[in-house]
């Protein structure tokens, strides 16, 4: 008779293990911030905030706390993790010290914020560089995808108010693009009280020039810089900004299906309908595209094109009172002309991408709002997009095939929680990574890609 196998071996636990290091993955982390020159970059853009005599950096302190965040941390004091392990993150700063800096910048507001916007270009310039052809205008454009995040806030903090969705807090966010080889990084967040209008021009303007300025230069103006919003862009206001003389923007912006462009729909010939693409290339069953002409672009900016798709409805799905012939109808603005409206059509379908990067932007940050005040969460939001930055350039700099497609969770649980041990040699410190677990070979690798690139001047 076999002996029976137990569910789980029985272990005596003690809390003597001194050069145990835990998570000794988040080690990549601080190499992604050391070749990118985000420390060298903040340190200079809050020197102003850095009181005499003051131990902790702010910018060691801020970045502590993104770390934290990136690691899985959702508030202030998740910085503790780091705090644990001085052999991998150096001085942490206590609770108290990190909620007086946070304090000191939100007094500031604008000006810290700028600062710290203009210390994250910069490194977004020199990792972009670094990464060559797995860059994401390494076809020569830029696509950055705007929409709203909405976050949940449990208590009766500045400016919550309830969204139409009945939660609260209501930030509108940009993020690059990085095609079907990665994932996507932030460029703008804006944080709006909870029942701030989706389709609010300004604000989308706003986000719009928060996102410009975080490109590099060559990309702030001019038709390479593709927008992508969902209908609240869908305004007047707004597509004339973008094609403004001398922005000169590319977009792709989802429209209302109005009455009038329905009546539009129903004239369009059968000729006239071209069979919907797929990524690969293929055609999309029981989808087709067509081109709207006519008095339905009075009134908008010159050079705008109105697309519409007809797709027979997914199962389950509920059709509208402006859907016509069993298909449902969607529709979009461009003012490209380079491509096909079929690929037109497909590029603006992959703006659902933006959507993963929300999720991860909630699972790296965004559950909730964790300070009371809107200038201390502005601050926070912030420290959420610095998070966002690096589990988004360690990839493109280190990892390679589907590693290079992980998100934070994925990152987290596999790469940063690995465990390893710290070994004292002569002056030399070695950390030496679980033999055992599955993923120590991606961490060494990516650990050896990053110790190849040039450290910054």
């Amino acid at each position: 008779m076999e002996a029976r196998i137990g569910s789980y071996p029985r272990l005596r636990i003690e809390s003597g293990g001194r050069t145990v290091v835990s998570p000794a993955g988040g080690v990549l982390l601080v190499e992604t911030v050391r070749k990118a020159g985000l420390a060298t970059a903040i340190s200079a853009a809050l020197m102003p905030w850095r009181k005499p005599g003051a131990v902790h950096d702010p910018d060691k302190v801020l970045l502590d706390v993104a770390m934290a965040v990136a690691l899985g941390g959702d508030c202030l004091a998740d910085a503790g993790m780091l705090r644990a392990e001085p052999a991998v993150f150096g001085p942490v700063a206590s609770d108290p010290t990190i909620s007086r800096l946070i304090d000191t910048l939100a007094a500031s507001d604008e000006k810290a914020l700028a600062a710290v916007r203009a210390a994250r270009a910069g490194a977004r310039a020199r990792v972009w560089t670094l990464a060559g052809e797995r860059t994401p205008d390494a076809d020569g454009a830029v696509t950055v995808d705007l929409d709203g995040v909405l976050v949940v806030a449990h208590s009766d903090k500045e400016d919550a108010a309830p969204t139409w969705k009945r939660t609260y807090g209501h930030p509108l966010m940009g993020f690059v693009d990085h095609g079907p080889g990665g994932t996507g990084e932030p460029v703008a967040a804006l944080l709006r009280p909870g029942n701030a209008g989706s389709n609010t021009a300004d604000d989308h303007v706003t986000t719009t020039q928060l996102a410009l300025t975080q490109l590099p230069k060559e990309y702030r103006r001019g038709r390479r810089t593709l927008i992508r919003t969902g209908s609240t862009g869908g305004t007047h206001t707004f597509v004339a900004w973008l094609t403004q003389r001398g922005r000169w923007l590319s977009y792709s912006v989802d429209m209302t299906v109005t009455e009038q462009i329905h009546s539009h729909v129903l004239k369009v010939p059968a000729s006239a309908w071209t069979p919907a693409v797929e990524t690969g290339g293929g055609i999309r069953d029981g989808a087709w595209v067509a081109e709207l002409t006519g008095d339905v672009l009075t009134g908008w900016p010159k050079g705008m094109r109105l697309i519409v798709r007809k797709e027979r409805p997914h199962p389950g799905a509920q059709l509208r009172i402006t859907d016509a012939d069993g298909l449902g109808l969607t529709c979009f603005a461009t003012n490209a002309t380079n491509l096909p409206i079929a690929e037109l059509e497909l590029r603006h379908r992959l703006r659902a991408r933006a959507e993963d990067r929300i999720r991860n932007a909630r699972a790296t940050g965004l559950r909730n709002l964790p300070l009371h005040s809107t200038a201390h969460n502005r601050i926070w939001l912030e420290t959420v997009q610095i998070a966002l930055d690096l589990l988004a350039w360690m990839p493109m700099l280190a990892l390679t095939g589907t590693a290079r497609l992980w998100e934070p969770r994925r990152l987290r649980f596999r790469l940063f929680t690995a465990a390893g041990q710290l070994v004292t040699t002569g002056r030399r410190r070695i950390l030496h990574l679980a033999r055992y677990w599955p993923w120590t070979g991606v961490n060494t690798d990516a650990l050896n890609q990053l110790a190849l690139l040039p450290n910054p001047d």
